[in-house]
C-alpha cells in the first residue's frame, strides 16, 4: 500500500511519473464555481450521433467491451440505454443500490429483445438497502443477486462484483465466494469481480490479482489516480483479468469551473477520457449516464487518444480543483478524526449532488452515514492537517450537511 504520508511530488517522482503532472499538483488553486452552471454546454454538431468506435478485450472472459461503456447509477430512462446500445455500447454496469434497484429495473426494461450475447451485464453483491456484509450468510447472499436477476428480466449476470470493497477479509469472504461458485454452476453468473474507489482500493485490487478468483476489476482511475495503480493493471492484463476504469471525470468539476473557458467546459471530458484509455492495460471505462445528450458527448472520445492540448487541459483542471477534489483511495484523514466520521464517503455523496446532479440519491446515502457533519461544528479539525492536498474539509462537511441533511 502506498504511505499516504508522503506528498504526492515525491510519490510521483519516485514512480517514474512524467514532471508536468507532478507540477500540476502543486500549483495554488484558483477554484470558483460559475453561480449557475449549464446542465450541459451547447451540443457541438461533431458529437450528434457519436457512436461507439473502440472495442477491448475484457481480461480473459473473451468479451470485447466497449471502451466508453454505460454507467446506470442515474439511470431512470430506459430509452437512455437502449440508445446507447444501439450506438454500440454493450457493457453495462448497475446494482442493487443504485437509485434503491430502479436501475436495475430500467436496464432490465432497455434489453428487451436485445441478443443476451450481444451485451455485459455487470451487478454488485449487494440489496437495495446497501452492501451486504462480510459474514452474510451464503443463502442471502445467492438470494441477493437472485432478486437482481428478477429485476433485470434475465436468466444470467455476465459478472457480479464484491461492491465498493475496502478490505481483503470482504474481498475473501467465503460466503460470497461459495455464493459466486454455486450460482456459476447454475448458469447464473459467468464471471466474478470487485469494485473499489475506497482507502484501501490498491491493496484490495493487488490481492484480488494475486488471489487466481478474480476475472475482473473495477476501481476510480483518472488523472488524479496513485502511480501504483499503473502496475497493478500490468499485472492484472498479464494474468488475464479484466481492467475496467470508473470516476474517471475527476470529480466532475469540468462543466462548473469559473476559470474554465466554454470550450474548455466542453472538451474536458473527452481529454479524461482519452487519458484513462491511453493505458493500453485498462478494458474500458465506465461513466454514468442518465440523458441522451450524453451519450452523443461521451461517445464522442471512443476510439481517441490524448493531444498535447488536452493534457495541457488535464493539468490546468487538477491546478485549479488540487485543494477542493477529495481523491478516491487516499483516506490519510480518516484516522485522525475523533468521531469516526467517514469523510472521504460524505464529500464523495457531496459531488453527486453538486457536480452530478444527483442530489436525491446522494441524500439517501448520506442519511445512512453513522456519524454527520454536525459533528463538526465545534471540532479543531485535526483531519485538515493529515490530508496532503489541503482540504478545508471541516468547512467541506459542514457545507455538505447543510446541502444533504433531511430536514
Amino acid at each position: 500500500m502506498v504511505d499516504r504520508k508522503l506528498s504526492r511530488r515525491a510519490l510521483l517522482t519516485s514512480a517514474g511519473v512524467a514532471a508536468s503532472t507532478t507540477l500540476a499538483c502543486n500549483y495554488g488553486t484558483q477554484f470558483a464555481l460559475l453561480a449557475n452552471p449549464p446542465e450541459t454546454e451547447t451540443m457541438q454538431p461533431q458529437w450528434a450521433d457519436a457512436r461507439v468506435r473502440g472495442y477491448r478485450p475484457l481480461g480473459a472472459t473473451g468479451f470485447r467491451m466497449s471502451d466508453i461503456s454505460f454507467g446506470c447509477a442515474g439511470l431512470s430512462d430506459p430509452a437512455v440505454a437502449r440508445r446507447a446500445i444501439d450506438r454500440g455500447v454493450n457493457y453495462f454496469d448497475t446494482a442493487p443500490d443504485y437509485s434503491h434497484a430502479s436501475s436495475e429495473r430500467a436496464l432490465g426494461e432497455a434489453i428487451r429483445g436485445v441478443p443476451r450475447d450481444q451485451i455485459f451485464i455487470v451487478s454488485k453483491f449487494c440489496t437495495p438497502d446497501g452492501h451486504l456484509s462480510h459474514d452474510a450468510p451464503t443463502k442471502t447472499v445467492i438470494e441477493a443477486v437472485e432478486d437482481s436477476l428478477r429485476r433485470l428480466s434475465t436468466d444470467h449476470i455476465d459478472a457480479v462484483l464484491v461492491h465498493a470493497c475496502n478490505s481483503t477479509e470482504r474481498l475473501m469472504a467465503p460466503s460470497v465466494h461459495e455464493a459466486f461458485d454455486r450460482l456459476k454452476d447454475a448458469g447464473k453468473v459467468r464471471f466474478l469481480g470487485v469494485s473499489s474507489h475506497t482507502p484501501q482500493l490498491e491493496t484490495v485490487m493487488r490481492h484480488a490479482v494475486h488471489s487466481g478468483r478474480f476475472d475482473m476489476i473495477m476501481c476510480a482511475y483518472n488523472f488524479e489516480s496513485w502511480p501504483a495503480q499503473a502496475d497493478i493493471f500490468a499485472l492484472a492484463r498479464e494474468r488475464g483479468i479484466g481492467v475496467v476504469a470508473m470516476k474517471t471525470l475527476i470529480g466532475a468539476y469540468g462543466s462548473q469551473l469559473s476559470d474554465f473557458t466554454p470550450t474548455e467546459r466542453q472538451s474536458f471530458p473527452q481529454a479524461a477520457f482519452h487519458w484513462v484509455l491511453s493505458n493500453p492495460n485498462v478494458s474500458g471505462l465506465v461513466i454514468s449516464i442518465s440523458r441522451f445528450d450524453q451519450i452523443d458527448e461521451y461517445l464522442y472520445a471512443s476510439g481517441g487518444t490524448t493531444s498535447s492540448s488536452e493534457h495541457a487541459l488535464l493539468e490546468k483542471y487538477t491546478r485549479l480543483i488540487h485543494h477542493e477534489y477529495c481523491r478516491p483511495g487516499c483516506g490519510s484523514c480518516l484516522e485522525h478524526c475523533p468521531r469516526d466520521l467517514p469523510i472521504d464517503d460524505a464529500l464523495r455523496y457531496q459531488m453527486y449532488a453538486r457536480n452530478y446532479g444527483r442530489e436525491r440519491q446522494a441524500m439517501q446515502q448520506y442519511a445512512r452515514l453513522p456519524v454527520q457533519g454536525d459533528e463538526c461544528t465545534h471540532c479543531p479539525a485535526p483531519c485538515e492537517s493529515a490530508c496532503p492536498f489541503e482540504i478545508p474539509i471541516r468547512r467541506r462537511l459542514l457545507d455538505t450537511d447543510r446541502q444533504l441533511r433531511f430536514a
